[in-house]
C-alpha cells in the first residue's frame, strides 16, 4: 500500500480498548491487504477470518498462517471451529475483521450485496462492539476478480471507520435467523451508508442476492454459472434491503 495515496477517516471510532468486530465491504481481493493497513495504522493488528483457499496462496498463506489467522471452510465443522476461534479472539481483547459478505460483491456496480451471519452471531455471542467500515479504491488497484495489479498512476484508497452499530437491543433474544438477519441488515446498512457518503450516490434500495439473480458465489461469476456451484440455496445469508 505504500504506492497508494490514502484516505483513511473515522478512526477515533475504533474502540481503544477491549475486542471488536469491524466490518468492511468486500470489492477487490486487494482489500485484506490495504484493510489490515489501515487497522495496524491505528494500534489494532488484526485477527482475520479467511477462507480456507486463501491460505493456499503461495507467500500470503504462509504469512496468514504465521500470524494465526483463522481458516475458515464454509459447511464443514471447521466453519464451527472458527466461529468459535472467532469469538476467543474477541473475549481475549483481540480485533476480529469479518466481511460479512463472505466473498467478493457480486453486484455489477460494486455495491455491497446481502451478507452471511458470521459477523452478527460473533458480535451477539461476545456483545462486543461492531464498527461498520466503508472503503473504496482497491477496486481501482486489482479490479474484481482479476489477478494482474494496476499501481500506475498512483490510486487513492478510502476507508472510513462509522460508530458502532447498535445492536443492544438483540442481546437477551433467542439467537435465531430472525435476530441475526436483524443484526446483519443493520451492519450492512450502516456500511452501505457509508459507502454511499463515499462515493457520493445512492446504494439500489435492494441489495443484490447472488442466489436469485443466479449468479455464482466462488471464483469469476462471469464465468461460473450458479447451478454450478451450489444447486441447493445456501444458508446464513439475509435478503435485507438497504436503507
Amino acid at each position: 500500500m505504500l504506492l497508494t495515496r490514502r484516505d483513511w477517516r473515522g478512526a477515533e471510532n475504533l474502540p481503544p480498548g477491549g475486542g471488536f468486530v469491524v466490518c468492511p465491504n468486500h470489492i477487490s481481493y486487494a482489500d485484506p491487504f490495504a484493510f489490515a493497513h489501515f487497522l495496524y495504522d491505528n494500534g489494532h493488528p488484526p485477527f482475520f477470518l479467511a477462507k480456507t483457499e486463501v491460505f493456499r496462496i503461495p507467500v500470503f498463506g504462509w504469512l496468514l498462517s504465521a500470524a494465526q489467522q483463522i481458516p475458515v471452510q464454509r459447511g464443514t465443522v471447521q466453519a464451527a471451529e472458527a466461529f468459535a476461534a472467532a469469538v476467543a479472539a474477541v473475549e481475549d481483547g483481540k480485533c476480529v475483521p469479518i466481511f460479512p459478505e463472505g466473498t467478493l460483491t457480486r453486484d455489477p456496480r460494486i455495491w455491497p450485496m446481502t451478507a452471511r451471519t458470521g459477523a452478527a452471531r460473533v458480535a451477539l455471542t461476545t456483545r462486543c462492539p461492531v464498527i461498520p467500515v466503508a472503503q473504496w479504491g482497491a477496486q481501482e488497484i486489482q479490479r474484481p476478480y482479476a489477478r494482474e495489479l494496476r499501481l500506475f498512476p498512483r490510486k487513492t484508497m478510502q476507508m472510513v471507520a462509522g460508530p458502532p452499530v447498535d445492536l443492544s437491543d438483540l442481546y437477551d433474544r433467542p439467537l435465531d435467523a430472525a435476530t441475526l438477519k436483524t443484526a446483519t441488515d443493520r451492519i450492512m446498512d450502516a456500511i452501505t451508508a457509508q459507502l454511499e457518503e463515499l462515493r457520493g450516490e445512492k446504494a439500489p434500495a435492494i441489495r443484490f442476492d447472488s442466489y436469485t439473480a443466479g449468479v455464482a458465489e466462488i471464483g469469476n461469476p462471469h464465468r461460473v454459472h450458479l447451478k454450478k456451484v451450489h444447486p441447493k440455496k445456501p444458508s446464513g445469508r439475509t435478503k435485507g434491503e438497504a436503507s
